[in-house]
């Protein structure tokens, strides 16, 4: 019988987060990200959110019980013997945010970073504002790491609209002032500075990151596959500012795949860090 060869083992992270049936966004995106950059992933999915190609690739969403959001990441941390980092995703209805708080209190991971959807795309779900309200007071206080996209950094930070870099570094100051260890406040190409740019900040150090705009439009996913490779990046030892700047360069790398929806969407298997 051939014995099973000595490898060194990959940092296990696990995502929690909504399915998304494309398999351009949510878990999807996580696990193939997770994959390209040398880290295995497992997962509890929060949710199922299919686009509708009748309407418009309107959002449609099915949240999966709260008992077995738990059991999912119970499953994951009786599994393996230590899990690394935690990614948190897409949540969507107050119980989710209740089981994964608790789960995070109960586990205590050592890092858990937090892509904080408050909207998905634009698209309002009901009670979003008390949905918006328990994660910002039950989820935001356990991150490592926060990775909000103009609009989530705007609600974060507690101000109307953001519609430059000087005001993007002061929403990454006020979100970190409310407890958040590293913020990376993303604006991509939307501040009309001809780049995908973002700010990073952690208390001390406040970097604008900026690489090569990839277009003009917004694409499905990017915000999905920034936050799972900081969260593989930390798994294996990297700082949060070195994490961020080798997101960013995943990103960039994976956008470019097209299909029927109206924007481009992300295949990390085009990175080669």
């Amino acid at each position: 019988m051939t014995s099973i060869p000595e490898r060194p083992v990959p940092p296990v992270v696990l995502a929690i987060a909504g399915s998304e049936a494309s398999g351009g966004a949510g878990a999807q995106t996580d696990l193939k990200t997770f994959h390209q950059l040398g880290v295995f992933g497992c997962t509890a999915l929060t949710c199922i959110v299919s686009m509708d190609p009748k309407a418009g690739f309107e959002h449609r969403f099915v949240p999966v019980d709260p008992q077995v959001i738990h059991d999912q990441i119970e499953a994951c941390a009786g599994v393996h013997t230590a899990i690394a980092a935690v990614k948190i995703g897409m949540l969507g209805t107050a119980p989710t945010i209740d089981v994964v708080e608790a789960a995070l209190e109960e586990y205590r991971f050592p890092t858990v970073v937090l892509d904080p959807v408050l909207i998905c795309k634009g698209q309002e779900f009901a009670s979003a504002r008390a949905v918006d309200d328990a994660l910002r007071s039950k989820i935001l206080p356990r991150a490592t790491m926060v990775t909000p996209n103009l609009f989530e950094s705007a609600t974060l930070a507690g101000v109307e609209k953001i519609t430059s870099v000087e005001a993007l570094k002061n929403a990454a100051k006020r979100i970190h002032d409310q407890g958040v260890p590293n913020v990376l406040a993303k604006a991509g190409p939307s501040l009309g500075t001809g780049t995908a740019l973002d700010v990073f900040y952690d208390g001390r150090t406040l970097e604008v990151l900026e690489v090569p705009a990839v277009g003009t439009e917004r694409v499905h996913g990017a915000g999905c596959t920034l936050a799972a490779a900081v969260t593989a990046e930390l798994a294996k030892g990297a700082t949060p500012l070195e994490a961020a700047v080798t997101a960013k360069n995943v990103v960039s790398a994976s956008i470019g795949m097209r299909g029927n929806i109206p924007f481009p969407f992300v295949y990390q298997g085009w990175y080669r860090g």
